[in-house]
């Protein structure tokens, strides 16, 4: 045995640590409004271990369990270290996501997904629909904002996302979710819904997917030659998420749930709880509908041949 394998052995020198794991850095996503949305946001808790933890423009929730963390939604590329930041910041660490869930597989609320992933090693979990688009990087062909040429809302992909049903429950550890199918901004689009318990009150919490019309090109809800009528079943979707039981509802737009006028007047007055409304996801879906009866007025009657 040489004397350099005998230091070794006999523990007077020790083997250099292993090189550090590359950074592997995701292009930013360039969009008119991606600066606006990806404005940082300090973290705060929303009810018992429930935790906002995105953007100011892009929401992303963090659930803590006893088990490790479930993480709703990475925004877009650029907003992962924000996001990743803000987890730190409350305490907890990236390395301990064992579930990531999706909303909808646009660029804005999944193009964090790849490097959260990576970053923590976490189970990723999204609908049939969003797990196809995620996996591939772009919104499905179906997808309202599709583009013609099938490059337009690329984001990074993530190698494997599990696909869940409408109604299954995802857990980890004592904490558990549900995916709620909710079909209409986009063919995969889900709510989500938990507990979360604080001194002995438990709140139902939603996490409502977007209810928007919105579209690209010449799409049209109420369909055309190339593609069939969704305006019923995106009624049937704002019909589910109205009925849903809500105390406290967020967007995936923290905007269209007011969110931080919710968190304004709780640091002014606590006590009750702003960030509660019954009426939430009633409000939210009355919205919708009206955005979508506007947008099949507007569309007016199929062209004909």
């Amino acid at each position: 045995m040489s004397l350099l394998a005998l230091a070794f052995a006999a523990g007077l020198l020790q083997a250099p640590p292993p090189p550090p794991k590359p950074v592997v850095v995701d292009p930013p996503f360039l969009c008119d409004a991606c600066d606006e949305w990806n404005q940082p946001q300090a973290p705060f808790k929303l009810h018992g271990h429930s935790y906002y933890v995105g953007t100011h423009g892009l929401s992303a929730v963090l659930i803590e369990t006893n088990a490790g963390l479930i993480l709703l939604d990475g925004g877009l590329p650029q907003s992962a270290p924000l996001i990743e930041s803000n987890i730190r910041t409350l305490g907890f660490k990236v390395e301990d996501i064992k579930l990531i869930v999706n909303s909808h597989a646009h660029y804005d609320h999944a193009g964090g997904i790849a490097r959260l992933q990576r970053d923590s090693g976490a189970l990723v979990a999204a609908s049939g629909p969003g797990a196809l688009a995620i996996t591939s990087g772009r919104p499905v062909p179906d997808d309202p904002q599709f583009g013609k040429d099938g490059k337009e809302g690329a984001f990074p992909k993530v190698a494997s996302v599990r696909a869940v049903r409408d109604k299954e429950e995802l857990k980890v550890g004592d904490g558990a979710i549900t995916a709620h199918l909710t079909p209409g901004h986009t063919p995969g689009s889900t709510t989500w819904t938990w507990k979360s318990c604080e001194g002995g009150t438990c709140l139902d919490m939603v996490y409502a997917d977007s209810l928007t019309a919105v579209s690209i090109g010449d799409f049209r809800y109420t369909g055309d030659k190339t593609h069939p009528d969704i305006s019923e079943t995106f009624l049937r979707t704002i019909a589910s998420v109205e009925s849903l039981p809500c105390d406290l509802m967020l967007s995936t737009h923290p905007g269209g749930s007011g969110l931080f006028e919710r968190l304004a007047r709780r640091e002014k007055q606590p006590l009750p709880d702003p960030m509660i409304d019954s009426q939430a996801c009633r409000n939210y879906a009355a919205n919708a509908r009206v955005n979508l009866d506007a947008r099949v007025k507007k569309e007016g009657p199929a062209p004909r041949e």
